[in-house]
């Protein structure tokens, strides 16, 4: 097993003063990395991880409960929308999508997937911890004239 350590910085100078952070996140008992960089064509939808119950439930699979940690990077100039496929049932089937927009070079961090998401479209409720729901599988919307260029990084 082996630990993952992310850090992230920002460094900016205001007025003088330094207002950047440097934050650190060590995330123990790695036994699996799953890394791409997927060409996700103009005009076409294109799914770039799914997460099931087990590794053999579907094609390219990604055990659920084992994520612990999961980023994904727009390596284009091109802004992308990014749908997060929810599973509320908790089933392996998505029935609901969150959907953000992926800008250019900028990165979307996510600490699990096993309920680590959900949605609300009644009056906007917050919904707790213990409430939240599977991420099922994550969808890049090539609606650009432009292919992008993805990377995806899982480490459970």
């Amino acid at each position: 097993m082996a630990t993952l350590t992310t850090t992230i910085t920002e460094e900016i100078t205001l007025n003088g003063s330094d207002r950047g952070s440097t934050n650190t996140l060590s995330v123990g008992s790695v036994t699996q990395i799953f890394n791409r960089i997927v060409a996700c064509p103009s005009g076409q939808d294109t799914t770039i991880a799914n997460f099931q119950a087990a590794v053999n439930t579907s094609d390219g699979a990604l055990k659920i409960a084992d994520a612990k940690y999961m980023r994904v990077t727009n390596l284009s100039s091109d802004d992308v929308a990014m749908s997060l496929q929810v599973s509320l049932a908790e089933n392996g089937t998505a029935d609901s999508s969150a959907s953000v927009l992926l800008g250019a070079g900028t990165s979307f961090i996510l600490g699990g997937v096993d309920a680590g998401i959900s949605v609300s479209d009644a009056n906007a409720d917050i919904i707790v911890a213990g409430s939240l729901k599977d991420l099922e599988s994550i969808i890049i919307d090539g609606h650009g004239s432009n292919a992008v260029n993805i990377e995806v990084f899982v480490a459970s």
